[in-house]
């Protein structure tokens, strides 16, 4: 029989509670799964009196997480969080003690990844994030493993749980986003502080360690163009529904030419489609493996269960000595990206909010003809003369800065009395 694999978990809270829980009282199948006993031999957070979901009384307390570096544990579990300070103390410190590392961390990973990567390819021990990136989906195994035979030339996804919870709230009750994300904080989906979420932060984040998988590129978040949700209206959600769309925050990542186009953005993706029968607080991610075609997998991106077990899968693996280069590649051999996004061609939705007089219509479209800027379908709502009114466009495939140019003249316009609004159109 091989020897137990030791374990120390650093943080406690909805996930390091469930892992010690499922180490603690699932040991025999896991002992069956892994060829070898998973003992949880140590364990730090930051109030030792708190009442937890496993009981770990009986198993070695350090106060300060970065002493499980020196302890005799040989994994160390890290799930504090954070792109600096004692979590990326922690890891670093592990790695150099040829200790392998779990962790569910994307902040610290789209900060730190190419660096602890090549650490732990320097000491020969595992860097494994299965939770880093959509939670429960094991999209990143498939990354790394699965999808590689032919290569991959795009990763899309919804990656943001709050994000996709406020927008499906939005279609079903018409409310505003102020007021969906209320409820989402009361329900637990949102943070107190929910910028990160909102603003496309956290979806950064995962997709800078998804884009590095996919295609052997240093995660850098300097590289994308990032824009959050905060600006969709209930009048958008309507609208994208009329013309037979749904508006989700979507995480991009696609080759162009001898670069990695990588956004964050809302963006208009067609009904039945699999990316907009996504609803709720779950993830999806959508990657296009060359000639073997689209891959789809769905599944809950947060949460204790199903994050907790991307980290025991992680742990596993490594009981079984399955571990080679983090990123799938050598961190020496990962290529810096790090160019802007340039400008799309696509089409666009557009939304304006007008004064009902005469000829606001036409200067909007002849603004639009100015940069070339074609129109293909439109709706106009109701006569009230003087008062606000909307004016919805969607333009054929047009050039992204010549569609800004126009609507910058547009808002400049005393017939305009609110920022437009320019949302992508996901052809796919």
């Amino acid at each position: 029989m091989n020897k137990p694999l030791r374990i120390a978990v650093a943080g406690l809270g909805t996930v390091g509670g469930g892992v010690a829980s499922v180490l603690l009282t699932r040991g025999k199948e896991l002992e069956e799964r892994a060829g070898r006993t998973l003992d949880l031999v140590g364990v730090s957070a930051r109030d030792k009196s708190k009442n937890r979901a496993a009981n770990v009384s009986k198993i070695a307390w350090e106060n300060d997480a970065c002493a499980l570096a020196k302890s005799d544990a040989d994994v160390i579990v890290e799930l504090i969080g954070g792109e600096e300070g004692i979590a990326y103390d922690l890891v670093k410190s592990a790695l150099l003690a040829k200790k392998h590392v779990v962790t569910a961390n994307k902040a610290l990973l789209a900060y730190h990844g190419a660096e602890l990567a090549a650490l732990a390819e320097e000491n020969n021990v595992a860097l494994k994030f299965e939770a880093a990136a959509a939670g429960g989906i094991p999209i990143v195994k498939a990354l790394r493993e699965s999808l590689i035979a032919y290569g991959i030339d795009s990763v899309r996804g919804i990656l943001n749980g709050t994000c996709n919870y406020i927008l499906t709230q939005m279609e079903a009750t018409g409310q505003s986003f102020a007021d969906v994300l209320k409820d989402a904080q009361k329900l637990g989906y949102a943070e107190a502080d929910p910028t990160l979420d909102v603003g496309g932060g956290d979806t950064a984040h995962k997709l800078a360690v998804l884009s590095a998988l996919a295609f052997g590129v240093t995660p850098n978040l300097k590289s994308m163009k990032i824009e959050g949700i905060e600006h969709i209206t209930p009048d958008d959600i309507r609208f994208a529904r009329e013309f037979g769309y749904r508006i989700k925050l979507l995480g991009l990542a696609r080759k162009r030419g001898d670069h990695i186009d990588q956004r964050v953005q809302p963006a208009m993706v067609k009904l039945a489609t699999p990316l907009a029968d996504v609803e709720g607080p779950f993830n999806a991610v959508v990657a296009n493996a060359g000639e073997a075609g689209p891959f789809f997998f769905e599944g809950r991106g947060a949460g204790e269960a199903p994050t907790a077990g991307a980290v025991i899968a992680d742990l596993v693996d490594i009981a079984r000595g399955s571990f080679g280069a983090p990123f799938g590649r050598p961190a020496k051999r990962l290529t810096r990206n790090d160019t802007q996004p340039g400008p799309r061609s696509c089409a666009f939705y557009l939304r304006f909010e007008v004064l009902d007089v005469p000829g606001v219509l036409a200067e909007i479209a002849g603004r639009l003809s100015e940069s070339e800027v074609s129109i293909e379908s439109m709706i106009q709502r109701g006569r009230a003369p003087g008062e606000p009114v909307a004016i919805v466009m969607i333009t054929h495939e047009s050039v992204e800065t010549s569609v800004a140019s126009a609507l910058k003249a547009i808002a400049a316009s005393a017939k305009v009395v609110a920022k437009p609004c320019m949302i992508p159109m996901e052809s796919r």
